[in-house]
């Protein structure tokens, strides 16, 4: 919503510019993905190998105790 507003305000005082950028905006989103795509996979195997070196102390901790 506040992209919006703020969209609107430079459509008010300089309208080429945000013409320019409403026709810009979806071509550095397509450029962008990938880097997006690669992000949430570094962050998948960070998560993975967390979860791997991690696993023996969850292993030794035991069930978690219920609260009586």
């Amino acid at each position: 919503m506040t992209a919006f507003l703020i969209w609107l305000l430079l459509l008010f005082f300089c309208w080429p510019l945000a013409l320019l950028a409403l026709v810009l905006y979806p071509i550095v989103w397509v450029v962008l993905l990938p880097f997006r795509i690669v992000g949430i996979t570094v962050d998948g195997v960070f998560r993975l190998l967390a979860a791997i070196i991690l696993l023996p102390v969850r292993v030794l901790r035991g069930p978690p105790r219920r609260a009586a």
